[in-house]
């Protein structure tokens, strides 16, 4: 017994290690799994860099140059990996300069961690230099939010911030940390967080509502599955294609749902929304039964909601209550994640082909191929069409690489023709549309997924917000490619303006650098094409290549995104020109 007694206190002692706050800090990331990091350094968060100097060899920092860009790529970190993205600045402009990023994910439920440094607990409220109430702005953009004041309240406060960030719906969340708290020492142990008190973040599933919904499905003559970013999340991909294969309901996507089932999958039928695929855009208000799996109904999938699919009944399936019944009402409500409750609904779905109900899917895409499609990926006009790229990077690529967009014209096309095989291949800011995100998140993504292909295709308007990022690929040799689709116009204002507001081109005009060199200043490998028949080969070289490598397409200037769903209209107004 003595024995035993003795070594217990001696894994106390062990348990109990002495340290600053700011070592604190470190094992604490450490303790969840952290391998890489992204941040900038400032007074504020300095005792926190000095201890992360002495752990090099155990976390990968990344010097964004800008802490917008570090929160982006820790977004594309986490939305690739499945891990807690984590980002660090310091405090004042370091920490509002996170708070874009902090918002962006929020809205597209991306775990991340943003670590602040603060100033000393003496001078909170004083307007100290750099003082900023973080806590207070950061708010309304993040799942969980808190400032320590006191070492002692390090370890404690880190789990829970990692725990509430990927636990359930996922989020962002921000911990501010004094800069006292960083240089205290105290007595060490962690403990990671498995639950909160009055949190429940995954609701437990109603099987009468399972029972429910399967009989809706079972008597529906022209039901139809709309899935999101939930099944990514909830690891349900393999659930959503055993549903849809069993049942034989086609099947489209939201932006944010984009690869959770091959593109090429027969029950797939395409995407909804603004820009989305006409059929499925059409037949939302013919169906007679709508089952929504993992997505809100956001207003750019929806359209006009007072005519969005009155005739049909609506089965949501969704982790998050708040949610539910928030835009469009719901008939059977299955709370849950997405991977169980689509699991014990399979059993009861009755299996079924609706051949008649996939025709009117096939003639309506037969449509838009002949008025839309077939002009976009296989053009007649001398001009490059944004469409046509997305296609040779398909081809070249096998349809395995991650695609990485970023907001616009582009961004839209990018969703529209990028084709994916595996899960987690379509990275974008869905909910907040933040111009900038795609080359710091592609960034994050090629680091969370290095044995992936991870091209950013993004336009010359958001590239400049955060071309600062190219000395990251630079300094870390990065294999990122990056492809600028350049029309010389702020292109998706630009086609709003010429359709809503006779063709006023108000501060839409970009005169642009010239991008080459600025990536040759970077010695990143670079090229332009303007010329159809030199787009393949350049492209195959592209992603041939094992370095980074920038690519500029000169692209039709006046081409516009077609379907589209004008803001406001009933997604049965969906124009086709």
């Amino acid at each position: 017994m003595e024995a035993v007694k003795i070594k217990t206190e001696e894994a106390k002692n062990k348990a109990k290690l002495k340290m600053s706050g700011a070592e604190a800090i470190i094992h604490c990331l450490l303790a969840e799994g952290v391998d890489t990091l992204y941040g900038y350094p400032g007074g504020a968060i300095m005792p926190v860099y000095d201890e992360l100097y002495k752990f090099q060899d155990k976390l990968t920092h990344i010097l964004t140059r800008h802490e917008q860009g570090a929160a982006h790529a820790a977004q594309g970190y986490a939305r690739v990996s499945g891990r807690v993205g984590v980002a660090m600045a310091t405090s004042g402009p370091g920490a509002t300069n996170l708070v874009t990023g902090l918002a962006d994910a929020q809205i597209d439920s991306t775990p991340m961690v943003c670590i602040t440094g603060q100033v000393t607990r003496a001078l909170l409220g004083s307007d100290a230099f750099q003082e900023t109430d973080i806590i207070g702005i950061s708010t309304p953009v993040t799942k969980w939010n808190y400032q320590i004041t006191k070492a002692e309240e390090i370890p404690e406060i880190m789990a829970k911030a990692f725990y509430i960030a990927k636990a359930g719906r996922p989020g962002p969340v921000l911990v501010d940390i004094t800069k006292n708290a960083q240089i205290d020492e105290f007595e060490f142990s962690y403990e990671k967080c498995t639950a909160v008190r009055s949190y429940n973040p995954v609701p437990k599933p109603d099987a009468k509502a399972i029972e429910a919904a399967a009989e809706l499905i079972n008597s529906a003559k022209k039901p139809m599955i709309v899935w999101g970013q939930g099944v990514i999340l909830g690891k349900a991909e393999e659930e959503l294609k055993a549903l849809i294969e069993k049942s034989g309901i086609p099947a489209a996507w939201t932006i944010m749902g984009a690869s959770a089932i091959d593109s090429d999958h027969p029950l797939n039928v395409g995407m909804v929304g603004m820009h989305g695929n006409y059929g499925p855009n059409i037949l939302t208000n013919e169906c007679d039964l709508l089952i929504a799996i993992g997505m809100r109904f956001d207003d750019r999938v929806t359209g006009k909601l007072d005519t969005y699919a009155k005739q049909a009944k609506v089965i949501h399936f969704e982790i998050d209550k708040a949610e539910v019944n928030k835009n469009v009402h719901a008939d059977v409500a299955v709370l849950g994640n997405a991977k169980e409750t689509l699991g014990l609904l399979l059993p009861l779905v009755n299996e079924n082909k609706h051949e008649d109900w996939h025709n009117e899917f096939k003639k309506k895409y037969e449509i838009e191929f002949n008025e839309v499609i077939k002009g976009d990926i296989h053009p007649t006009k001398e001009g490059l069409t944004m469409g046509e790229v997305i296609e040779q990077i398909n081809i070249a690529s096998g349809n395995k690489a991650v695609i990485v967009t970023d907001v616009g014209q582009h961004q839209m096309i990018g969703c529209r023709y990028a084709k994916f095989k595996e899960s987690k291949s379509n990275i974008t800011s869905g909910g907040l549309g933040t111009m900038g995100f795609a080359l710091p998140a592609a960034i994050g993504a090629k680091m969370g997924a290095m044995d992936r292909e991870v091209v950013a295709i993004i336009g010359d308007g958001g590239y400049q917000m955060t071309i600062q990022e190219l000395g990251v690929i630079f300094q870390h040799n990065l294999p990122v490619k990056i492809v600028v689709l350049n029309n010389d116009h702020l292109g998706m204002v630009r086609q709003w303006q010429e359709l809503f507001f006779d063709k006023r081109y108000a501060s839409t005009v970009m005169v642009n650098p010239d991008f080459v060199k600025i990536a040759e200043g970077y010695h990143i490998e670079s090229k332009r094409v303007s010329k159809r028949e030199e787009l393949q080969s350049t492209i195959e070289e592209m992603i041939a290549s094992k370095n980074p490598y920038f690519l500029e397409v000169k692209v039709e200037k006046e081409d516009n995104v077609f379907p589209m769903v004008p803001a406001g209209a009933s997604v049965s107004d969906i124009r086709l020109k």
